[in-house]
């Protein structure tokens, strides 16, 4: 890349990290190009993108953007390193992320900053475990539906004895 492409392509990133909801830095170390286009294809499915980056102009567009620097170390910026991106959906992307990883035992997740929230790996590796948004809110739904759903079932129950008795009475009285 001449120096001229690099200033554009850093301002370019600088933009994209600014308006970025998610992202992730992912080693790709051992994906194959086949495997890497099927991951694209995945992350674009859910609204989020893969970018292979140099981490020099990683580095210098993570400046620009105002990342905090304890964020991108050099030791997070060493190996071969894509940026995982997403404008939409914090979390979906990095469910995709873990999902393909434990199939092609590729990409290790290594940092990620979720709505301006640092996170290691560890807690990463928690995410992409999570159901999805959707059984989310239908599990937390359905728990806030059960008590009253208990009530509304033992209330009837009771209407339910005291019609029998009211009829027993009728019949025999």
């Amino acid at each position: 890349m001449k120096k001229a492409e690099k200033i554009l392509f850093v301002d370019n990133l600088t933009t994209e990290l600014k308006s970025a909801k998610s992202l992730v830095l992912i080693n790709y170390t051992g994906l194959s190009v086949k495997s890497q286009q099927e991951l694209k294809r995945r992350l674009k499915d859910v609204g989020s993108k893969m970018l292979v980056v140099k981490n020099t102009l990683l580095k210098r567009a993570s400046e620009k953007a105002q990342i905090d620097k304890g964020v991108l170390t050099d030791e997070v910026l060493s190996g071969q390193t894509a940026l995982v991106i997403s404008e939409d959906d914090p979390i979906s992307f990095i469910q995709v992320l873990g999902k393909f990883a434990k199939e092609n035992d590729v990409p290790k997740m290594k940092v990620g900053i979720i709505d301006r929230l640092f996170l290691d790996y560890e807690a990463l590796a928690k995410l992409s475990t999570l159901p999805g948004r959707d059984t989310l809110l239908s599990q937390l739904l359905g728990s806030l539906i059960s008590p009253s759903y208990g009530l509304v079932t033992t209330l009837n129950g009771n209407l339910q004895k005291f019609l029998y008795i009211l009829k027993e009475v009728n019949i025999h009285g």
